[in-house]
């Protein structure tokens, strides 16, 4: 069995500095806890680290999604049987923001939710939370139907100029090329219906909504592309690789590729 690198706070912290991030800076964190290693004291450790790196000025934001909550006809209910999907539309939970858990997000996400101070956005099933200076600016306003675009968290985090710190994970996990989706034009670019168990005067109710459909499949090659036309700063974490770019030259270097590349 192959012993995981032990990683302390201090580890972290110089990592983050090496990789460039500076207080008063506003960034979105995709983070997976167990590719670092043993982290002392886990997910704690590496959320006090990062909101002390950015420090009172600064602002962190996270993926908090609850993805679960949608129709069985997504897909995202795959452990149950076709006959049992009412029941889902009949019964799951309503979103509520308090308690409502993240979906495979990760053990730092999860915990972030609840930080004390942290502030999550109202959508039922692509949430986000941030904590520290812009984190009401950045979750308020989450519209159902808007999840990636102008207006939404990621799009806010374009206006305020912001970063992507990639700890353990790929393009993949990038939402904020969700935003490219958003503002580029291709061939297969349609709306979807999606549904979600949400509140509405006090009563659940299963909800229809439109949006834009998105999968993400490629973003893994727009990240290479990326990486291999413009520089950013790559560090390694215990057995881990940290990743910090400047928001708006992805989306921007994205926009472009896709116009170019993708074709269905």
């Amino acid at each position: 069995m192959m012993n995981k690198a032990v990683v302390i706070r201090e580890d972290i912290m110089n990592a983050l500095l090496e990789a460039g991030v500076e207080k008063g800076q506003t960034i979105m964190v995709h983070t997976s806890l167990s590719s670092i290693g043993y982290v002392c004291g886990g997910a704690q450790t590496v959320i006090e680290t990062l909101l002390d790196a950015v420090g009172e000025e600064g602002t962190i934001m996270m993926p908090t999604q609850s993805w679960k909550n949608l129709d069985p006809q997504d897909g995202v209910h795959w452990e149950v049987s076709k006959k049992d999907w009412q029941k889902i539309r009949d019964y799951w939970p309503a979103y509520d923001k308090k308690i409502t858990p993240t979906n495979t997000m990760g053990a730092v996400a999860e915990m972030f939710r609840s930080w004390d101070g942290s502030v999550r956005s109202d959508h039922p099933a692509r949430s986000v939370c941030a904590n520290g200076k812009f984190a009401e600016y950045l979750t308020q306003n989450h519209d159902i139907s808007n999840i990636f675009g102008e207006g939404s968290p990621i799009g806010k985090l374009y206006e305020l100029n912001g970063y992507v710190l990639l700890i353990g994970v790929d393009y993949d996990k990038n939402t904020s090329l969700h935003l490219a989706d958003v503002r580029a034009e291709y061939p297969g670019k349609h709306e979807c219906i999606e549904h979600s168990a949400v509140f509405e005067n006090g009563k659940r109710v299963w909800k229809e909504y439109s949006t834009l459909y998105v999968d993400g499949e490629d973003f893994v090659d727009i990240g290479k592309a990326f990486e291999s036309k413009i520089h950013v700063n790559k560090v390694s974490l215990g057995d881990a690789t940290i990743t910090l770019m400047r928001q708006r030259e992805l989306v921007d270097f994205a926009v472009e590729w896709i116009e170019k590349y993708r074709n269905t």
